[in-house]
């Protein structure tokens, strides 16, 4: 009896005391879960009333600075690149550093276009890397205008019908854009930023099927990035080169035995299937896209220069321009020739190096070549890209 009394002494059955032990630690983890959600909430609402006062203080800014202009007026690149180098030296986890320098640019992307996006010429039509390029460098809060060809985006951002233009210049494994160099040739513009893209392309078709692929089309950049997939897996199929990736998206759409290489969103914007992919040859494709403008830009604190120049038909000419960027520790980044089309047998070279027009390395050595070259243009002073 006095066992049975004792076994009963807390007003509960053994069977129910099991029962409260197991369920305890489910009631104490519903708890915590309940209490971490309340904390995410809260951090949510800070978040918000930061953005939202980081937004007033971005019109003050716009306000300073006079009556209600453009927002091409209130756009700092240099501080954009600050600001975004900042957050990488800050970050200490658990978010990389992409993730959090993709939410800043949104932020300011967000905040700049309260009054008037900017519009940045590419490109086109949607669904290219170019408008990747334009997302991961200004933001989704920026028009994006998609143009038929590097030479509309050229003379778009001449005539100011766009603030900027975004044009790939290099492939890491494809080299030199060449059409993109030649516009420089003759175009005032300047270079006001850089973006490196890696690129993932994707067999993309109507039905999805590999064995149906007769033809694949492409922009020609694609077609060399991926030769030894399709040698490998479509051997017999005819390369037909395009202008761009999604103009190749937009011809597939309606033909059952065609396919084009384009990134993953073109199969969203243009309705295909994912048929292989990635197929790039190589792991790290990346492509190098240039920010063009109407101005020189001030100093970013890590920041690429790049020259067009002209040298004398003489020996030596193009040691005696390159010779002054060693000699003030300048480090050179590419170099590129091209016909100059200022006659016969010209050329021109385009070279990159690291540093600053306002700095007086780069300063002391611009006097140099200018005296050893028959012309020079600074083609633009820029923030390096930051990831």
């Amino acid at each position: 009896m006095a066992g049975r009394r004792s076994g009963r002494a807390d007003g509960a059955a053994p069977g129910r005391r099991a029962r409260a032990r197991e369920t305890a630690p489910a009631d104490a983890h519903g708890a915590d879960l309940a209490a971490a959600r309340a904390r995410i909430d809260h951090i949510d609402q800070t978040i918000q009333e930061l953005i939202a006062e980081r937004a007033r203080w971005a019109q003050q800014v716009g306000r300073a600075k006079g009556p209600l202009k453009p927002a091409l007026d209130y756009y700092r690149p240099e501080r954009e690149a600050q600001v975004l180098r900042r957050v990488v030296d800050r970050n200490e986890g658990p978010l990389s550093d992409e993730v959090l320098v993709r939410l800043f640019r949104e932020i300011m992307s967000a905040c700049l276009a309260q009054q008037e996006p900017l519009r940045i010429g590419y490109l086109g039509p949607e669904g290219t890397f170019s408008q990747q390029a334009v997302f991961k460098h200004f933001g989704h809060s920026a028009h994006g205008m998609p143009l038929s060809s590097l030479e509309e985006v050229f003379e778009e951002v001449e005539s100011g019908n766009a603030d900027f233009g975004v044009v790939p210049v290099e492939n890491s494994g494809q080299g030199t854009i060449q059409s993109t160099l030649d516009m420089f040739l003759s175009s005032p513009l300047k270079i006001c930023g850089e973006v490196e893209l890696r690129v993932h392309q994707y067999l993309l078709s109507r039905t999805g099927r590999l064995e149906d692929v007769e033809r694949v089309f492409a922009h020609p950049q694609s077609l060399g990035q991926c030769q030894s997939w399709l040698r490998q897996n479509l051997p017999r199929a005819e390369r037909i080169p395009l202008v761009s990736n999604a103009e190749a998206a937009r011809r597939v759409r309606l033909a059952d035995d065609a396919a084009a290489i384009a990134g993953q969103s073109a199969a969203h914007v243009y309705g295909l299937k994912v048929v292989a992919g990635p197929i790039e040859d190589r792991p790290d494709n990346t492509t190098r896209f240039l920010v063009i403008g109407r101005a020189l830009l001030p100093p970013s604190g890590n920041d690429r220069t790049s020259l067009l120049v002209y040298v004398r038909d003489e020996p030596g000419a193009l040691y005696n321009v390159l010779r002054p960027l060693a000699e003030h520790g300048l480090s050179m980044n590419r170099i590129e020739s091209r016909p100059a089309h200022q006659g016969l047998w010209r050329y021109a070279f385009f070279i990159d190096f690291g540093g600053h027009v306002d700095d007086a390395p780069v300063r002391a050595a611009l006097a140099e070549i200018e005296r050893a070259a028959s012309e020079v243009r600074v083609l633009g002073s820029y923030p390096c890209a930051v990831l």
